[in-house]
């Protein structure tokens, strides 16, 4: 377990010294919770701010100690696998406790947070030495200063450096649905208007953290059904909360306009789910701000819409096992940057459908690619940029230190040597022009931060030192004092010494006394005629005595500490200031670093890996020359294995349905899946595996593609595959891509091959969308001659001596035969299975299948023949050929003889 501390005794206090000012301080824990029955001071401040923090866990400040009490500590032990103590009581009862210290405490909001926890964050707003003045027992006040939820997560440490952690709120208003989403942890903000039908595969697409819904949606069963797959994310608020009017004057105030009209013309629900969203943002970080980018709007139509299920199918983030390792985004990843591969991430997520955009992308691409000695400088630039979308939050929050200071100087300088490398090139294409200009110069605030940031940075600003020397003098004068203490003590002590003719002087440090002047018995008589020294204490052995000088020294020394972390922490606040100040023009660079980063990124994939630029146009073209699957091809490479087979791919208007049969092993499901993996990239922006691609543009991707139930909802693996190729059948449209794989497979073999001719027939006539569709069904070849835009093609396999060869290469045509009965040889099943499938297959294939399968159950010779075997009674009978071999002895047979016991077992294994 991460934390499984001893508990402490009763009479311990459950802090340290910053809680207590001595044996009779003020908030003695063990005191304070000691009572038989009602409430304790403390427990009373406890429940009060609990009763304000109901839904959260309350992690309540107590010295060094996060504690937790009564179910929060129940829940939080068994989650976090620490120590659950008891600690006095209250109404008569046990008091639970348990506690994570203060320095580790962001390890364990990341477990609880994984969990589903929300977390309320209750710190000490007052100096325990201000309780002490209000008496004995007074308690130090404390106050929640953060809610940690799922969605509003900043730090490093609990978050993913290489993806958006989004807050999302889904609101209903004037008949239509709204949702809204930012990241807390960049200030991305975006709205987009959701039909119902949509709102499943939207959310897909942005993997929220956190969604924010209004209690009456959850009472509408289609949208209930819409969210089952994001129950455990879902945080339901009162409808009142979602309120258009009052959310429209919340971002109004926001952002200080008269109205919203400069970002852009937004619904109804729209502006509801924003305004939420900057409620529940205000509510968590307690009246903390975070920055946010002006609202953006997505509009209708503008990206790919890719559903829940087609991402899982294609593994574009992660494979079907859960990990990064073996996705597409895993295969295609060369940022150097936390940023860049967020954007990465966004691009993949959400393709453009505007041949414009996508055209602009590809031209940085092209000219990265192309220029290699640009690419590898500025890929070694921003190789040493930190995350500043990142740190410039924290700070923004208040929850910023001063290695995020750090930050931001070292990705601005970045930035400059960027925006000067670009700035000499004279060919860019405008999006890197662009991007160039954002860079912006912030000289001045990288050289105030290098002038005030010392060269070795604490991570909590409290802990000081961070404020270079020679930065402020009165800082410096402090530090002095405070870190040269023992020196000057020395340097007064041997002063005195030789103004007093006394070598055993001393000056020596108590608790109680603080510094004073010590001299033995035999010298105390000359301190003590002296005016400089006043007399303390007189002791056995030695005087005790203080100046007027040390009294003073003593009282620098000891505000010296307080003084300079006093002075450090305005000048950190006046440096978050200038930050502050600076912090549209620092995002505008981050995003400039991140666009440069992603550019740079897909440049170094397509050199690389030889992928070509393709073309995306507004027709309904699709022809990919030569294509290959990239994760594949990839795996391929790495593990030194055969070169991966290209194929060709035409899915235009007279060719716009391909039905693909072939054996399995045979790559079918590869070939169908690199097609849309094309697709995708392509309109992300990206150079793509081929030798060629012309990319009509491909509004909705729909993929049905391998296998798996859903048993939370009672689903079988046939009832999610008849879901599936239903949302397909009903939501495609003629800029659709879809791809099927052995759609029918999971029922009856005429129930199965009903359902896939029926659906082939659909594509075909209504939905009139480009589609692959892979089958074992070869009767659906005939469908060729009566839907002209049918094509047939098979994978093609070639047989050698009896054994198969998969080739991996499509062409025209249908397949003869499935080679199922090979695959079953090549995956281990036993050869006298293996025998009698191939004589079943004869039967079946030559006779009347019910005649057929008649005679198969009246001859069953597999199982039969083990049935009427007689059973061993003992050793098996010896063999005449054996014993024959066991009486020869080779060395002592002539060549003759030899020959004549050769033809003796010859002739006995033919009498056998």
């Amino acid at each position: 377990m991460l934390e499984n501390r001893p508990p402490r005794d009763h009479r311990e206090p459950a802090g340290n010294s910053q809680d207590k000012a001595g044996p009779e301080g003020p908030e003695d824990p063990a005191a304070l919770m000691a009572a038989e029955g009602g409430a304790t001071p403390l427990m009373a401040q406890y429940l009060a701010i609990k009763a304000q923090n109901r839904d959260c866990l309350l992690f309540y400040r107590m010295g060094d100690f996060y504690e937790l009490f009564f179910e929060d500590a129940v829940k939080a032990s068994a989650a976090l696998d620490i120590a659950l103590t008891k600690r006095g009581k209250h109404d008569g009862q046990d008091i639970a406790m348990c506690g994570v210290p203060v320095h580790a405490a962001d390890a364990y909001l990341a477990r609880l947070i994984r969990q589903g926890f929300k977390v309320a964050v209750c710190e000490q707003i007052e100096d325990p030495a201000e309780a002490k003045k209000r008496g004995a027992k007074a308690v130090v006040k404390r106050d929640v200063i953060r809610v940690v939820t799922p969605g509003t997560l900043t730090e490093d440490t609990l978050l993913d450096a290489r993806r958006h952690n989004y807050l999302a709120a889904l609101a209903d208003a004037a008949g239509g649905l709204g949702l809204a989403w930012l990241d807390i942890s960049t200030g991305d903000f975006q709205l987009q208007a959701v039909e119902p039908r949509d709102l499943a595969a939207v959310l897909a697409r942005l993997s929220p953290g956190e969604l924010l819904v209004p209690e009456r949606l959850l009472a509408q069963a289609a949208l209930k059904e819409q969210l089952a797959d994001w129950t455990p994310i879902l945080s339901p608020l009162p409808s009142s909360r979602f309120d258009s009017e009052a959310a429209r004057k919340r971002l109004e105030a926001f952002y200080g306009v008269k109205a919203l009209d400069a970002f852009g013309s937004f619904e109804r629900a729209e502006i509801a789910a924003a305004g939420t969203l900057i409620d529940y943002v205000q509510l968590t970080q307690r009246g903390k701000l975070p920055r946010l980018s002006a609202p953006r709007r997505l509009a209708r139509g503008s990206v790919m819409e890719i559903d829940a299920a087609t991402r899982r199918n294609l593994e574009l983030t992660e494979t079907l096992s859960g990990t990064r390792e073996g996705s597409l985004i895993a295969a295609i990843d060369r940022s150097v940057t936390g940023a860049g591969a967020r954007a990465l991430a966004a691009a993949l997520a959400a393709p453009s459908t505007d041949p414009a955009i996508v055209g602009a992308r590809l031209d940085m691409v092209e000219r990265l690619v192309s220029g290699a000695a640009l690419r590898e400088d500025l890929r070694a630039l921003l190789r040493r940029a930190p995350d500043i979308e990142r740190a410039l939050s924290r700070l923004m929050l208040g929850r910023g230190g001063p290695r995020d200071l750090a930050a931001l100087k070292a990705g601005l300088a970045v930035a400059g040597e960027v925006r000067r490398l670009l700035e000499r090139e004279a060919d860019l294409p405008s999006g890197l022009a662009a991007a160039a200009r954002h860079l912006g110069d912030h000289a001045a605030l990288v050289g105030e931060l290098e002038r005030a940031l010392a060269p070795e940075l604490p991570v909590i600003t409290r802990d000081g030192g961070f404020i270079a020397a020679g930065f402020h003098a009165e800082l410096d004068e402090l530090r002095n004092l405070r870190d040269h203490s023992r020196r000057l003590i020395l340097e007064l002590e041997a002063r005195y010494r030789n103004e007093t003719a006394t070598p055993s002087l001393k000056i020596r440090h108590n608790n109680v006394l603080g510094y004073y002047v010590e001299a033995t018995a035999t010298h105390a008589d000359k301190l003590k005629e002296n005016r400089l020294f006043i007399h303390r204490q007189s002791m056995a052995s030695a005087m005790r005595f203080t100046t007027v000088e040390l009294g003073e020294l003593e009282r620098k020394i000891a505000s010296a500490a307080d003084k300079a972390l006093a002075i450090e922490l305005q000048l950190f606040e006046a440096l978050v200031e200038r930050v502050r100040d600076a912090g549209d023009a620092v995002a505008e660079a981050a995003r400039a670093l991140a666009l440069i980063d992603l550019t740079a990124g897909l440049a170094e994939l397509a050199a690389e890996r030889g992928y070509c630029r393709p073309v995306v146009a507004e027709d309904q073209g699709f022809t990919i020359a030569a294509g290959r699957h990239p994760v594949v091809e990839a795996a391929l490479e790495a593990k030194g294995e055969t070169r991966f087979v290209p194929n060709d791919c035409d899915l235009g208007p007279e060719r716009r349905l391909w039905l693909l049969t072939g054996p399995n092993m045979a790559g079918k499901s590869t070939f169908l899946r690199q097609n849309a993996l094309i697709a995708i990239l392509a309109q992300m922006g990206s150079f793509v595996p081929a030798a060629r691609a012309h990319i009509g543009v491909v509004d909705r991707l729909f993929s049905r593609v391998g296998a798996a139930d859903d048993l939370a909802r009672g689903r079988s693996t046939f009832m999610v595959e008849m879901v599936e190729t239903a949302a397909i059948l009903n939501q495609a449209g003629p800029r659709a891509l879809v791809i099927l794989d052995e759609i029918g497979r999971g029922t009856a073999t005429f129930d199965g091959l009903s359902i896939a001719w029926a659906t082939v027939e659909h594509l075909h006539e209504v939905n009139r969308c480009r589609a692959l569709f892979a089958t074992h069904y070869h009767e659906l070849t005939s469908l060729s001659a009566k839907l002209a835009a049918l094509a047939p093609y098979t994978m093609r396999v070639k047989e050698w001596q009896g054994e198969v060869v998969f080739l991996h290469e499509v062409a025209p045509g249908a397949a003869d035969r499935s080679y199922g009965i090979h695959v079953a040889k090549l995956a281990g099943l036993p050869a006298a299975a293996v025998t009698r499938a191939e004589e079943v297959l004869t039967l079946l294939e030559q006779g009347e299948q019910a005649g057929a399968l008649a005679k198969l159950a009246d001859d069953l010779p597999l199982f039969s023949a083990a049935a009427t075997r007689p059973p061993r009674s003992g050793p098996p009978a010896p063999n005449a050929v054996e014993e024959a071999l066991k009486a020869l002895h080779p060395d002592e047979l002539s060549p003759r003889e030899a020959l004549e016991a050769l033809y003796r077992l010859r002739s006995l294994l033919s009498s056998s």
